[in-house]
């Protein structure tokens, strides 16, 4: 059976298309010539949908910190801040089914975070603006693992985002099928690695929690789970963090492998930690170890290939 590729909510500009305010595009390549291979893609524009058009009058964000309304940079009398708020609502109600969004960097609606703000004292604008229909959507939707496109051509953080869409597109698949004690426990044992490489604190508290899967209220017990788990994973992880978790894996190879490889493992993870090999490398070994020696249940941990290996993510972490 062909799995199923997670939806992603994507500003329209992004994949070509002429909806910017001066009828252009923003391509991306990456997203457009290698993600679309492996995701399908929800384009969304809020200017467009809220009717103002391309090419179109140009807005930006006007006000004080906290007072800022998003108006027209020529004409300060169209102001469409409400405009862009309800279409926000009403697509978080629209959009159950995505498991992430891209949104396009420095825009006044879709921005999340270092948008240009033009304060009323007409001082030079300041970057800590979010764009308007960003902030709502996000709001309404906090679990949603979303990223701004500039942000992804960072390869820590395109590793991090995609991990968290797939995860994210995991749990829905759960709760879709219904989920039951033993699906939420078989979850936390598939993911017990990745979430490992995020904090050992997250690890414990998220462990705690699904031990007390069959005692509390099953709902209660999946929601308090994937609102620790989402945010426990936003960081990406750091090289200590994978370092740990190839140094536990290794340990179920202990009585399967000679001491020579042992010790070529060891080095290559302390070769990882040290910044001075990707993680491909370590992790490629450990595959060729488990492969000659199967693991049942490390084979399942989604640690071991928690997007598709094709997308070459970890090759430059």
């Amino acid at each position: 059976m062909k799995p199923v590729r997670p939806r992603l909510g994507i500003s329209s500009c992004l994949l070509g298309e002429p909806v910017r305010y001066d009828g252009s595009h923003k391509r991306d390549r990456w997203i457009s010539a290698t993600l679309a291979n492996y995701v399908d893609f929800v384009p969304l524009c809020p200017e467009m949908a809220i009717g103002l058009g391309a090419p179109r009058p140009p807005i930006r964000i006007f006000g004080d910190l906290g007072n800022e309304r998003v108006i027209g940079a020529d004409d300060p009398k169209l102001d469409v801040t409400e405009a862009l708020e309800t279409h926000a609502r009403i697509m978080a109600g629209k959009l159950p089914d995505i498991s992430g969004y891209i949104f396009k960097h420095g825009s006044p609606s879709c921005g999340m975070a270092k948008v240009r703000r033009y304060p009323t004292n007409h001082a030079p604008p300041n970057r800590d603006a979010q764009g308007r229909y960003a902030g709502v959507l996000m709001e309404a939707l906090p679990l949603l693992p979303t990223e701004e496109e500039g942000r992804l051509n960072d390869p820590a953080l395109r590793d991090n985002f995609i991990e968290r869409v797939f995860t994210y597109q995991r749990w829905q698949q759960l709760i879709r099928g219904g989920i039951t004690p033993q699906g939420l426990v078989d979850f936390h044992t598939q993911h017990k690695y990745l979430i490992m490489a995020h904090g050992v604190a997250p690890y414990r508290v998220l462990g705690r929690l699904v031990s007390q899967a069959g005692a509390t209220p099953l709902t209660e017990t999946a929601t308090s789970y994937i609102t620790r788990l989402m945010p426990a994973l936003k960081k990406p992880a750091s090289r200590k963090g994978h370092a740990n978790v190839l140094e536990h894996l290794q340990g179920f190879l202990k009585k399967n492998i000679n001491r020579a490889d042992k010790q070529e493992m060891a080095e290559l993870i302390q070769r990882y930690r040290r910044g001075q090999v990707p993680l491909v490398v370590p992790l490629t070994l450990l595959k060729h170890h488990l492969r000659k020696h199967p693991h049942d249940w490390v084979a399942n941990q989604v640690y071991l290939e928690p997007h598709p290996s094709e997308m070459m993510l970890r090759n430059r972490v």
